[in-house]
């Protein structure tokens, strides 16, 4: 048997297109061993390979393009194609394929949230109407996005298609769903025959929908051999009934609230969440990080963003009673108080709902640990996740030990060593039930999520996870792979409205050339674990992939960052774009007597002489002991213990002189050696920059936006192109992007190729032309919101600057008048209409701002809703919605509004495209 690949694709010069496929003559799947193909003419390329007689099952292939200069590889999406091959049926193959691209909208509709949960249908046998005789071609659709009512079927303009008469149509098979085939004999070749893909109804036969493109045309010249099949591999296909939006609601586990659940939200209130989500036409859950925070034990805990493990589940989601029960009638009594004290709180008491539920945790482990670690159910998926968990049991054993998760300051096992933790855990050591707790804990949190995972799809509801972009220093992650980050940088991100000062999440930086070693083996493994769990996730901070900005360990502001990686200007740059550089003046802290005064008023001169020494006349640079902020701030901490009358003085003046040493034009750059320089960020607002010469300072302007906004462009577009199609390949999940701040212009294009739906938020528009972004200008593939978790909700940002909120009331609402002080409910609900009505792919709506379209439901205080505040580095996450998923689930004139307005802006079905002129109505 004979297989002729063909495809159609016009590549540049240079370029040379192969398969590789499963069988040994296409390399099994090894792209170094990958064919190469004859290019033909036109852009028409063929691969012809011999099969051994009698070869029976499937070939599976892909494409690939290499580039024949710098060997870089260009991949399909997707599966592989596949052909079934019946034992001696033909003698030769013949495909016709086109390039599946990577940027291809709808690629979106083939990941697990769509597949397995959104599109997921009952499909029948994989059995094809194959002719005995006659020329066979067997037409093959990629289509997932079919009504569960209907089937594809083809028309076309030959008779065994139906010469387009519908009563005739014929229908594909789903059996290999999302993959729809048929084989047809189409005798009386040549023929150029137009057809079409068509919706069929299930119950009656009919034909319900064509698709919205031009014919498809088929130029086929077979030979004359009856045992000959032609496989037609078409993509994409143009529903009828246009693209698919769906809705979404985001919020915190940790914010439901419950009955059931001890004082915070449990994965367990999934469950009615989704059936809350599910009865108004909505389709996925939003939620925030949901790993183990453990590090202090207090409060600051509470930062989600900080995992002590990228793989472990925080406890404080578990439902006490679904993992067992107490012994004793006084422990249960005492745990029955402290249930109901917590959850009448207004807010989440973090501290003491971790207090009581490790309690009662360790008093079931005693009780019933040793049969659950023993049963098959434990072990198996033990032995599928101890790569993680073991570390992970050790770490926690060895902080409850000492105290902290500091393990610099661990009296033993600071650094991670195979065989000692071997020891730690092992099952026959006195100490084990110390790790054995945590084993426990971690497999009731797998299977109460799993659950909840479960149900929720069942509803037709997916789950859509969240990635944070960094890990905490003092985690499970930096303790055994210290190699893998920088443990004396810190992540964080530049200032905007929202941090004017920048943001320093503290976070270890990645050192992502020793993660290359093993291709990134800690990112898959990370995301093969969030799969189990999730169809869908964010990726917190995608810009970190394209670089991070990067502040000293010995810095505290975000001010103080830079790019990493980074292209500086060196020294011999600078001086020809004319300018006349000055290390002293210009990269150290730049400080004159005139400027004490606006930062420090009345106490200038305390300042001057407590801090500060000077060097020329009423010129001054930091005494040693205090030129860096960490410096500064371990000082300031001591005298205010050492002299509390004097802490309000050191409250004072704390902002000041944190200030004072960003007062720089230029930063030395990472290993820049006195030579390579980068421009400080929001340098115009300092004295530095602004006493600076005319002609100094519009070359230094010129220098900002070029390094700022042009020259990284394609640098940073290479460093994505390396580690985001790792993260993509590692699951079929759908992936979005959070991808706002000061987004380089290379992010979209790469998001785009790579099939990344993008973050697009009313308030904070990418267009710095704009104030606020519309919905209706928002692509296909994104993501639209009103608001994040790191802002406040409409209402609470609506009555806070009014002459903001006027001007989005006459220009992006397109209402006349004054407008209204309080954010009325009709405000709300006009403000989510937009999103709702908007072409992006997912709309995706805070519960607050939900609930803020209901006058009667939603909370009192609107100030009490925002979840975070990013210019607060130790913010209390404790927000609780001030309902329970039962009051929400029987709040039906609320839901049936929701549910009317989501069914009639066409989400969640298979709808219509709107016009254009109806989303900014």
């Amino acid at each position: 048997m004979q297989v002729s690949f063909q495809i159609h694709f016009a590549t540049p010069w240079g370029q040379q297109m192969y398969v590789s496929g499963n069988l040994p003559a296409l390399g099994e799947h090894a792209e170094e061993k990958a064919i190469p193909m004859t290019h033909l003419q036109d852009g028409y390329w063929q691969l012809k390979i011999d099969l051994e007689d009698g070869f029976e099952g499937e070939i599976a292939y892909k494409y690939l393009l290499k580039n024949e200069y710098d060997q870089s590889i260009e991949r399909e999406f997707g599966q592989p194609r596949v052909i079934g091959v019946e034992p001696n049926r033909f003698e030769t193959i013949v495909t016709k394929d086109e390039w599946r691209s990577m940027s291809e909208e709808d690629n979106a509709l083939y990941s697990s949230a769509f597949l397995r949960t959104l599109f997921a249908r009952e499909t029948s046998p994989a059995k094809l109407n194959t002719p005995e005789t006659g020329h066979t071609f067997r037409f093959q659709l990629r289509a997932s996005n079919v009504p569960a009512d209907c089937q594809v079927g083809i028309l076309g303009n030959h008779p065994a298609l139906g010469e387009w008469n519908e009563d005739a149509v014929v229908v594909l098979n789903d059996g290999d769903f999302p993959i729809w085939k048929q084989d047809v004999a189409l005798e009386g070749m040549p023929y150029l025959i137009d057809y079409k893909y068509v919706l069929v109804d299930k119950n009656t036969g009919k034909v319900v929908g064509y698709e919205e493109r031009e014919n498809r045309i088929l130029r086929a010249y077979p030979s004359y051999n009856p045992h000959q099949l032609h496989v037609i591999n078409d993509q994409v296909f143009a529903n009828p009934e246009g693209n698919w939006r769906g809705t979404g609601v985001a919020l915190p586990v940790f914010s439901l609230r419950s009955e059931e659940s001890t004082g915070v939200g449990e994965f367990l209130d999934l469950l009615k969440l989704a059936d809350w989500a599910a009865d108004t036409g909505m389709d996925m859950i939003q939620i925030l990080p949901v790993n183990d925070t453990t590090a202090t034990k207090t409060w600051k805990d509470s930062y989600p963003y900080g995992a002590i493990s990228v793989f472990a589940l925080h406890p404080m989601f578990v439902r006490l009673e679904a993992v067992g029960n107490l012994s004793s009638e006084a422990d249960q009594f005492a745990f029955d108080k402290a249930k109901l004290e917590l959850n009448e709180l207004a807010e989440i008491d973090y501290e003491r709902v971790m207090e009581v539920k490790m309690n009662y945790l360790q008093h079931v482990y005693h009780k019933e640990g040793k049969s659950i670690l023993d049963s098959d159910g434990y072990k198996n998926w033990f032995e599928d996740n101890k790569d993680w968990l073991e570390p992970y049991g050790a770490f926690c054993a060895l902080r409850d030990r000492f105290g902290t998760a500091d393990f610099y300051e661990w009296e033993t096992h600071t650094t991670y060593v195979q065989a000692e933790i071997d020891q730690l855990i092992d099952p026959r050591g006195e100490d084990f039930d110390k790790v054995g707790l945590y084993y426990f804990i971690q497999y009731h949190l797998h299977l109460q999520l799993l659950e909840a995972t479960e149900y929720a799809r069942t509803k037709g509801i997916i789950l859509k996870g969240d990635i944070p972009i960094g890990i905490s220093r003092k985690s499970v992650d930096a303790w055994q792979y210290p190699e893998l980050f920088y443990m004396n940088k810190q992540a964080g991100a530049p200032p905007d409205d929202f941090a004017v000062e920048g943001q320093n999440w503290g976070f270890p930086t990645y050192n992502w050339e020793v993660m290359a070693k093993d291709h990134y083996a800690w990112w898959r493994l990370r995301m093969t674990k969030m799969a189990d769990y999730f169809d869908a996730y964010r990726i917190d901070h995608i810009l970190g992939f394209f670089r991070i900005w990067q502040i000293p360990g010995e810095s505290v502001q975000g001010l103080m960052g830079q790019f990493n990686p980074s292209m500086p200007f060196s020294v011999e740059e600078l001086a020809n774009r004319g300018l006349r550089f000055d290390y002293d003046r210009m990269v150290k802290p730049y400080i004159r007597w005139h400027m004490m005064p606006s930062y420090f008023e009345e106490f200038a001169g305390d300042v001057v002489e407590e801090f500060l020494h000077e060097f020329a006349y009423q010129c001054y640079q930091f005494k040693e002991e205090f030129d860096s902020q960490q410096k500064i701030l371990a000082y300031l901490k001591v005298q205010k213990k050492l002299s509390p009358e004097k802490a309000g003085y050191y409250e004072r003046i704390e902002k000041g002189l944190l200030s004072l040493l960003s007062e720089v034009v230029f930063f030395e750059a990472e290993n820049g050696n006195g030579w390579f320089f980068n421009p400080r960020i929001a340098l115009h607002f300092t004295f530095s920059f602004r006493e600076l010469p005319e002609d100094q300072k519009a070359i230094i302007n010129e220098l900002y936006i070029d390094y700022f906004y042009k020259r990284h462009d394609h640098f940073w577009k290479e460093q994505a192109l390396v580690k985001l199609p790792v993260l993509k390949e590692a699951t079929d999940m759908l992936i979005c992007g959070e991808d706002l701040g000061m987004v380089p212009d290379c992010v979209p294009e790469v998001m785009k190729n790579l099939g990344i739906l993008s973050l697009e938020i009313q308030r904070m528009p990418k267009d710095p032309k704009t104030e606020f972004f519309h919905p209706a200008d928002a692509p296909y593939l994104s993501v639209v919101s009103p608001s994040t978790h790191d802002m406040p909700p409409i209402r609470a940002w609506w009555e806070k600057d009014p002459a903001t909120s006027q001007r989005f009331y006459n220009q992006t609402l397109g209402r006349e008048g004054g407008a209204p002080f309080f954010c009325e409910p009709w405000i709300c609900e006009a403000i989510l209409e937009q999103h709702f009505f908007s072409p992006a792919m997912w709309a995706v709506l805070p519960i607050q701002d939900l609930l803020a379209m209901d006058g009667e439901l939603r909370r009192e205080n609107p100030l009490e809703e925002q979840i975070n505040v990013p210019a607060n580095p130790t913010h209390y996450w404790r927000y609780r919605m001030h309902m329970s998923v039962d009051e929400l689930l029987a709040a039906n004139d609320f839901n049936q509004k929701l549910s009317n307005i989501i069914s009639r802006s066409g989400r969640g079905i298979q709808n219509k495209s709107i016009p254009t002129e109806l989303l900014k109505a």
